[in-house]
């Protein structure tokens, strides 16, 4: 982004909510930040707004002004930010746990505080100060559509393990525990069957059982449709998987499934990083170091990056020591565990992810195959 000239900019900040927006407005024609109330999605109004705030200070000051906006990321994702874009209007999406916070013991927050608080961040923003806060990338529509493909996926996995606990759960109130939920043939084990005292099962008991089997079902039909669907769009190169060729690569390494490739190339390697540190602090594998006067402490690592991305690097650890063992990594994380009989696997493991994110990252981008690593079509 061009750093524009302060004295010909306007200023706008909105703080988002599903029923009211809080448009704050700082312009050179203005004596103080001005807040206005704006019915929720009211993007024509928004646009009036700001229009209308920019054709007032140009008249004014004589110079044609430009309008700045921002909102925080979050509920209401990027679209608001492409259809200002779509209008001409810059639009900034700033990352909220970037903010500095007053420490006070009962800060004030309102609306109101918090808009007028962000457009002054985005004017020191503006002004050249890149601490005042974070900006988001902006994804493009496709890249944010190929994330849906393993996210969806997430919470269709965890409604299954939500119902089969639940069936285990109502077969257990009457000693029934030789059913396994995951059978097909469940509506032949539920025919005439018994309570472990030797009692028929009740009636509405077995009916709220059988509804459960069958929400598992359609359920299970879901994931399998979706496995389907994620298959054609990494077989076919279309703009349906942006980052075809890198799920491909992963893919081919002993120990990456294609569930993990695709996960890792749309959430992680589609972005550009600057060197591995940035990598790892985009995962929230970084450490965190606390050090005041005479005390030095670690803290762990940040987990302030990408969950999904950082949960499945730990995963993908596992896995490398698993179906890589003579890989160069593997080897390090066996020697570095046995000269420290006091380390624990699972926090060495995390090591071990970050510097396995970082060879996959170095693999898609350069081709250079982790140290030791074995292809599938060397197996």
């Amino acid at each position: 982004m061009m750093t524009p000239s302060i004295a010909a900019t306007c200023f706008v900040a909105i703080d988002l909510s599903k029923s009211k927006w809080l448009v704050a407005l700082d312009a050179p024609h203005l004596a103080k930040i001005k807040s206005v109330r704006l019915d929720g999605f009211d993007t024509p109004g928004l646009i009036d707004l700001v229009r209308a705030t920019v054709a007032a200070a140009t008249e004014l000051c004589g110079a044609d002004q430009r309008p700045v906006v921002c909102f925080e990321t979050g509920y209401d994702g990027f679209w608001l930010q492409r259809l200002l874009s779509n209008e001409g209007i810059e639009t900034l999406v700033v990352d909220p746990t970037s903010f500095l916070v007053n420490r006070r013991a009962r800060r004030v927050k309102t609306d109101r505080v918090d808009a007028e608080g962000m457009v002054v961040l985005l004017k020191n923003y503006c002004s050249g100060d890149r601490k005042a806060f974070r900006t988001v990338r902006v994804p493009t529509v496709a890249e944010e559509d190929a994330k849906r493909f393993h996210r969806e996926r997430k919470r269709l996995m965890s409604e299954r393990t939500g119902h089969i606990n639940r069936i285990r759960a109502l077969l257990a109130l009457q000693g029934v525990r030789h059913i396994n939920p995951a059978m097909v043939t469940w509506r032949k084990k539920l025919d005439g069957l018994e309570t472990a005292d030797g009692r028929p099962f009740p009636d509405q008991l077995m009916r709220e059982i059988v509804r459960s089997f069958e929400r598992l079902e359609l359920t299970n039909k879901m994931i399998k449709a979706l496995a389907e669907e994620r298959d054609e769009a990494l077989a076919t190169e279309s703009e349906r998987f942006p980052e075809h060729e890198k799920a491909v690569l992963l893919e081919g390494l002993r120990g990456v499934g294609r569930h993990s490739a695709m996960l890792l190339s749309a959430e992680v390697f589609g972005r550009e990083f600057k060197n591995r540190r940035h990598l790892s602090s985009y995962l929230g594998l970084t450490p965190s170091p606390y050090s005041s006067g005479d005390v030095e402490r670690s803290q762990g690592i940040s987990k302030a990056g990408n969950r999904p991305a950082r949960t499945l690097g730990i995963e993908l650890a596992w896995c490398w020591l698993r179906y890589q063992p003579q890989s160069a990594l593997a080897r390090w994380f066996r020697k570095y565990t046995a000269e420290r009989p006091g380390m624990r696997k699972k926090v060495a493991i995390v090591a071990l992810a970050r510097k396995l994110i970082v060879a996959l990252w170095r693999y898609v981008e350069t081709g250079l195959v982790p140290s030791g690593a074995v292809l599938k079509a060397e197996v």
